[in-house]
């Protein structure tokens, strides 16, 4: 496993409510400047996230294979993958019972006026304050982790997540006042569609993470 096996996964990130919301403020009143301050609120979380949850795999994992290895068993990497394998089956089972909310949460009212500052913290909100989001982050965090891979593995997946929320932004840098149709196949595609490709996407992480738990029995 490498940083290109969890990659998928930002796709998971950002599909749905997410995307809808950097859509809204695309169209807003100040849309370069909310957009900035929403994928730097994003980022931020994003990266903290992550991060948490690889240094809590490794500390916990590390521990677990101290007290194993006196009695001589040092694998700790089934008992990750199980984990990381229940967080994929709650994620999958979190989207499908969502599957049907469409646009923005009701707290979010207002974004169309965000500035910079309301921004950022509406994109940190939105991905502290999301389940699936969550459940994303701890288990790309943990799945780095169980392969012993070092921190800045989670660099990439933090990359590709803002770029894909960024995608409304530049829709606007490049296209201008030909923008609003492509935002809104954005925001239609995202309320009626994402949650199939997240569903796609975990499968296959699913897949691989049985495969590794195959590989280490």
């Amino acid at each position: 496993m490498n940083f290109l096996t969890v990659l998928p996964l930002a796709v998971v990130m950002v599909a749905g409510t997410q995307l809808v919301v950097a859509v809204f403020l695309a169209s807003s009143d100040r849309p370069r400047a909310a957009s900035l301050g929403f994928l730097a609120g994003a980022g931020l979380v994003v990266a903290a996230g992550v991060t948490v949850a690889w240094l809590l795999t490794r500390l916990v994992g590390g521990a677990v294979a101290d007290a194993r290895a006196v009695a001589g068993k040092v694998d700790r990497g089934p008992a990750i993958d199980l984990v990381v394998l229940a967080l994929l089956v709650i994620l999958a089972v979190l989207i499908w019972v969502r599957r049907h909310r469409s646009g923005p949460p009701r707290w979010l009212g207002g974004i169309e006026h965000a500035g910079p500052p309301q921004a950022l913290r509406l994109g940190a909100l939105l991905f502290v304050a999301t389940p699936t989001d969550d459940l994303t982050m701890a288990t790309v965090g943990a799945s780095v982790a169980r392969h012993d891979l070092p921190w800045w593995h989670l660099v990439p997946f933090v990359v590709v997540t803002v770029l894909l929320l960024a995608l409304p932004l530049l829709a606007l840098l490049l296209l201008g006042g030909r923008a609003a149709r492509v935002l809104t196949r954005m925001r239609e595609w995202a309320e009626g569609h994402a949650w199939i490709v997240n569903e796609i996407v975990i499968a296959f992480f699913a897949l691989l993470t049985v495969l590794d738990l195959i590989r280490s029995g």
